[in-house]
């Protein structure tokens, strides 16, 4: 069986990042690809380290149970009781103050800091990490390469935090939604969300590996078709905006390298050219409103990773012969 090397890059966005587990379960499930390294930013970076550890721990099948059993635990139907329950929907309700609910916890995220309403930094999430993960082995080893993605609060700028560095507190940095928990400390630097700045950061995967493919599993679309009137629609879209900026940064510098190298302006520079391929829902996915984010029922959760699993194998199906020859992803159509 031919295997091709690949990296990927997994973009965080609440409990739609069941679609990439989705993604994820098909390369696992077909073999053809390895992979060398991943980039993720909030749920994304959730998805990584999940597939790591579980690869780790016992190859392709443990990667899948695992990237299985956190996606059924985070759900309604999972082991958290009802304070973590409410602050686990915080979670995957993706940034947005305006999606108001019926709980206290969620109206007092709407109105107060994460220092006033949850003083104790309660994470539900952390702790289920916690249980799932083993960091130090995970750590020790080097299969592929890691780059999780946070935001320095002071700076401004994006942290990236690689396998051997990562702990816990380096994870949950990347997840941080600063309506919801307080900063996570960092060598004395306090972070956010790594969707801020790099959702996902590609430049470590072709900085830092010898591979030229990016596999890019997007989950926030950067168009849409409507134009939002309601509150609550703008915001949604809003937020798509802001976390897709730092991608679109990337792919212009990715093309004007590839545009110069073309021309031959670059020659016996360290610079390569960067084989960009998109896996996206589609028309499946974009009938979930950004709202859906919130929405953490197992059944929804599977609906997406059916979806994940079958776009997962048609870009196998499509573009496996395409990998390491030519990208597939046209990025004109996104920069004009």
């Amino acid at each position: 069986m031919t295997r091709k090397k690949v990296t990927l890059a997994l973009q965080g966005g609440g409990a739609h990042g069941a679609f990439t587990w989705g993604v994820l379960d098909a390369f696992l499930a077909d073999g053809r690809l390895d992979v060398v390294a991943i980039s993720g930013a909030s749920a994304g970076a959730m998805n990584a380290v999940v597939y790591a550890d579980g690869l780790r721990e016992g190859g392709p099948d443990r990667a899948r149970k695992q990237l299985e059993e956190f996606w059924r635990v985070i759900s309604v139907d999972g082991d958290l009781n009802q304070s973590q329950r409410e602050m686990c929907d915080l979670f995957f309700g993706f940034w947005d103050p305006l999606k108001l609910r019926n709980t206290l916890t969620q109206n007092a995220a709407a109105y107060f800091s994460p220092y006033e309403f949850n003083p104790l930094d309660i994470n539900p999430l952390r702790d289920l990490i916690g249980r799932l993960i083993d960091f130090d082995a995970l750590r020790a080893s080097d299969d592929l390469k890691l780059f999780i993605s946070a935001t320095n609060v002071r700076t401004g700028k994006v942290r990236i935090f690689r396998r051997p560095e990562l702990t816990i507190d380096r994870l949950m940095a990347s997840a941080c939604l600063p309506t919801l928990f307080q900063a996570v400390e960092v060598d004395g630097e306090a972070y956010w969300d790594g969707g801020y700045m790099g959702n996902p950061a590609l430049f470590p995967l072709y900085t830092e590996t010898d591979c030229c493919d990016i596999i890019l599993v997007q989950i926030n679309p950067i168009e849409r078709d409507e134009v939002p009137h309601t509150s609550r629609d703008i915001m949604d879209r809003l937020n798509e905006i802001t976390f897709n900026a730092s991608l679109l940064h990337e792919f212009r510098a990715i093309d004007f390298v590839a545009r110069l190298i073309d021309a031959g302006r670059l020659k016996g520079t360290h610079y390569k050219k960067v084989l960009l391929h998109l896996i996206e829902g589609g028309a499946a996915m974009k009938r979930y409103g950004a709202d859906t984010k919130l929405d953490v029922d197992y059944d929804f959760l599977r609906a997406l990773f059916e979806i994940g699993h079958e776009a997962g194998r048609d870009f196998l199906y499509e573009h496996f012969d395409a990998i390491g020859v030519t990208g597939t992803l046209q990025l004109k159509e996104h920069l004009v």
